[in-house]
């Protein structure tokens, strides 16, 4: 089941990844996406794991960001914006970003800069349901479920607020 979760959920991300519009530079091939299910024994080597991996979203995007604008607005064939972006720095990459294309990094959408991070979320549903019992008249029962379902966050979760806003992904201490 697993398995078929990441390949769903990896899917599901292409089309997104493609569209075209104001400040969306046209796809010369379909994007592909990294998805991975794993289970790793604590709390705390879940947590380094995902880090490093929301850290790793964020240095590969900086570089991308700033290859592909040096290509596609400053004209460098990509041999030359590799040549270009060897031995910069995330500074360096800023700077080159900013100085010469006016795109300020940090304002660029969290989603590209943090990834996107899928949880089994529990969500409350209501709904208004007409009931009719024997010998009564019919009458409107507000119900209310819990479900889950899987939710999608572009934040930070390095920090501690986003563990503290979802404490039900880490397992008790206890375990």
């Amino acid at each position: 089941m697993d398995r078929v979760m990441s390949s769903a959920l990896c899917s599901r991300g292409q089309p997104t990844g493609s569209k075209e519009g104001p400040g969306i530079l046209p796809l010369l091939y379909p994007p592909s996406f990294d998805g991975r299910v794993v289970l790793y024994p604590s709390n705390r080597n879940l947590r380094d794991y995902v880090s490093w991996r929301q850290a790793d979203c964020h240095i590969n995007n900086l570089y991308n960001t700033t290859f592909w604008t040096l290509v596609q607005k400053g004209g460098l064939t990509t041999t030359q914006a590799e040549d270009r972006l060897n031995g910069t720095q995330a500074a360096d990459k800023n700077d080159i970003l900013f100085s010469e294309f006016n795109i300020n990094y940090n304002n660029e959408p969290l989603m590209h800069k943090k990834g996107t991070t899928l949880i089994w979320e529990k969500v409350n549903e209501t709904t208004t349901r007409q009931i009719k019992r024997p010998n009564e008249e019919e009458t409107e029962v507000i119900v209310t479920r819990t479900r889950k379902t899987v939710t999608t966050h572009s934040c930070d979760i390095i920090g501690d607020q986003f563990w503290e806003e979802h404490p039900d992904i880490l397992e008790s201490d206890q375990c």
